[in-house]
């Protein structure tokens, strides 16, 4: 079944596929797609949505994906609101308050998986692992449990699990941690210079040990690891991800659309695979760059078919 798709992931345009989505999804076969607010109007019609693209590929655990955080992060605002729920909220009371924080996480996590699982969505861009820091960017800001490597570590666990167990799979990012960046990648590219060592005991540490079959990469560059490409497209610091923060699992790059990426499409496709990466994110839906990002995406190999099935029986 997954033996002809390619290793990249696509965002669409609308609420609906349209013809020339279609035809793309038919020839060239993504390992899955990603959907934003601009795709969700209401449960019913996002679940009709799900079901017309699992149905072109014949699979009803075609990966679907989503960045439901919770707080500002929260795709699903015309029918869920989770304002106040952001990882700051969580870590806080995770601080203050052990019991409290499990009930009122796990209340969250559970309602979270459930409206997830009524429009057709099976793997949540969760959790988000980088350190809050005073003087970063505030693109991560709210969205961070804590300062405190081990407390993010120890919330991100508990993340994991709790969406597992409702039988959500999980993506968690941005490794090897965002946290440090003084502006948004989104944007610009940012540079942490800070070196390996200290990195190592704070930034890394989140990282590590965690049950999770996805990790998506940060458009940094680590200045003391590689002083020209960003994680994304630094075998270097894939390097690293890989023996030293032991992560084993399929890495994903971000969405290689954003400004910190400075190549063309095909150059920032072509750079993610050549450095490491098993997947590729591409979000905008501009059917010219999703088409140049998978005529230069290989088709899935041994590994990532592996890790998919085990993925697969995580939603099962």
């Amino acid at each position: 079944m997954m033996i002809n798709r390619r290793s990249f992931i696509i965002g669409i345009k609308s609420t609906i596929l349209n013809k020339k989505e279609i035809f793309f999804l038919k020839k060239y076969k993504p390992w899955g797609i990603i959907l934003f607010k601009r795709n969700i109007k209401t449960i019913k019609q996002t679940k009709k949505l799900t079901n017309h693209i699992k149905k072109i590929f014949n699979d009803t655990k075609y990966p679907i994906l989503l960045d439901q955080e919770g707080g500002r992060v929260n795709r699903l605002t015309n029918f869920l609101n989770n304002d106040l729920s952001t990882g700051e909220f969580f870590g806080n009371l995770y601080s203050k308050d052990r019991k409290i924080f499990n009930v009122k996480y796990n209340e969250f996590i559970t309602e979270t998986a459930n409206h997830l699982k009524l429009i057709g969505v099976n793997l949540n861009t969760v959790p988000v692992l980088d350190l809050r820091l005073k003087g970063s960017s505030s693109i991560i800001g709210d969205r961070s449990f804590s300062h405190d490597p081990k407390v993010v570590s120890r919330i991100g666990d508990i993340c994991i699990e709790n969406f597992h167990k409702n039988k959500i799979g999980t993506i968690m990012k941005h490794i090897p941690g965002h946290g440090l960046a003084k502006v948004d990648s989104h944007k610009l590219t940012p540079t942490i210079k800070q070196n390996l060592k200290y990195l190592s005991k704070k930034d890394f540490i989140p990282f590590k040990n965690k049950r999770c079959l996805f990790g998506m990469t940060a458009h940094i560059v680590y200045s003391h690891i590689d002083k020209v490409y960003t994680a994304t497209h630094s075998k270097k610091v894939i390097d690293i991800i890989r023996k030293k923060i032991k992560f084993q699992n399929i890495l994903l790059s971000d969405d290689i659309s954003m400004k910190s990426l400075k190549f063309s499409i095909k150059d920032n496709t072509i750079k993610a695979f050549s450095a490491g990466c098993d997947l590729v994110l591409h979000c905008n839906g501009n059917l010219k760059e999703m088409k140049a990002v998978a005529i230069n995406s290989p088709f899935l190999n041994k590994f990532i078919i592996k890790k998919t099935s085990q993925f697969y029986k995580i939603i099962s």
